[in-house]
Formats: C-alpha cells, structure tokens, sequence
C-alpha cells in the first residue's frame, strides 16, 4: 500500500497573525482542498493521512468530507515543527504501508500525474522527490546583503513536494535523527546515508507563503 501525508500544520506566519493559510479560499475551493484532490485522483495513492494544527481537524474534516475525499484514513494534530508533523503522520500510517508520500498541503498546484511519477520513481530506487532546475542565477550571502559568492547553478535543483520513500527507509530516517533540524524529509534521509534522485517537473509547483503567492495560484488554477 501507498500513503500519502498531506502535512497543513504550518503557522502560516508570512500570511499576518491567526492565518492558517491550508483554509484559505483559492478559487472555489480552500487551498488544503487542491492537493487533497489531487491525492484521491491519483492511481497510485491509496489512502491519505492528513497532518493539520490541533484546532483546525474538525474544518479538515469538513474538507474533506465536502469534496469527497474517500482515501482519507486519520486527520491528526501536527507539531512545533514541519518534522514532528511528518513523524506524527507517519505513526498514523496502517501497518501495511510499504511506500509514503510526503506532500506539503500549501503547495496546491500538484497533480496527479506528478505523484504518480514521484511513486513510481521511489518504488525503482527507495527515496525520490520533485524538483526543477535552477535557471536564476544563485549568490551566497554570508551576512547582511553582501553578495559572499556566485554558486555553479549547474549543479543546483530547487526540490519541491511530494517527496516519495519506502516507508522504512523514511521512518527509520526519522527514528536516528536525534536533535538534528531538517526542511524537509529529503534531508532527513540523506542524513541517514540514503541516496534520493529528483524526478524534474517544469509545471508550476510552488509553495504558498505570501498573499501574492495565493493570487498567483488563483490565477494559475483558473486555466
């Protein structure tokens, strides 16, 4: 089996004071709704867990239920931190999971046929994630806005969510991490000593922060 963790436990912290940015409108839908769409069209995926803050599991559920989301098996409080969300996903994962994917619920523009090749890229070789190449030129800077060093962009990928695992590989990641603080569950793994390989996706997959980030994905969603 294949669960997905759809993690909207964020602060939302660049959208102002008591935002939750998963509840927001974007179109006729809120924003938590796209991706848990998403989920449920895809082949690939048969259920779908649903990391959301303490507060607002009750209006998940109401998403839920109001789009139609039959995949959905537990909707359970996140944590402090991105990577206490996964983890308390992952523990509500059934003992029959073999491969989880890992998706970040402000990234509304994915699709089912993107997590599809994410799955099956994690199933060929253990751990995969969605990225695009950099085309922007990338400066270091050490500190304040001084310009420290021009990176090869060459050799530099912007990863995106879903990211894909064999479960074990994923929890035990998770499980030896200690104290150390990771982005996103690509780290984790990589700390672990496994290697991850990046299916490249061209289609817009950004994730939502700012308020004209939502207008952006208005726009973009409406074609």
């Amino acid at each position: 089996m294949t669960t997905a963790i759809i993690v909207a436990a964020g602060k939302s912290e660049r959208m102002g004071t008591g935002t939750d940015k998963a509840f927001l409108s974007l179109g006729n839908k809120p924003v938590l709704a796209w991706s848990l769409i998403a989920f449920e069209r895809c082949p690939d995926i048969d259920r779908i867990v649903l990391v959301v803050r303490k507060e607002q599991q009750v209006a998940a559920k109401a998403v839920a239920r109001m789009f139609g989301i039959s995949k959905l098996i537990s909707i359970v409080p996140g944590g402090n931190k991105r990577q206490e969300s996964v983890q308390a996903g992952l523990a509500a994962c059934d003992v029959d999971t073999r491969f989880v994917v890992v998706h970040d619920g402000a990234r509304p523009c994915v699709t089912p046929d993107v997590i599809s090749e994410v799955v099956k890229l994690a199933k060929r070789v253990g751990a995969a994630t969605v990225g695009r190449r950099m085309t922007d030129t990338v400066k270091r800077v050490e500190k304040g806005t001084a310009i420290s060093a021009t990176e090869d962009r060459e050799k530099l990928w912007a990863v995106q969510t879903p990211q894909a695992f064999n479960f074990r590989t994923l929890a035990n990641a998770y499980k030896n991490l200690g104290k150390n603080d990771v982005t996103d569950d690509c780290q984790a793994v990589e700390l672990a000593g496994e290697t991850v390989r990046i299916y490249e996706n061209r289609a817009p997959n950004f994730k939502i922060t700012t308020v004209e980030d939502l207008q952006i994905a208005s726009a973009l969603l409406a074609k």
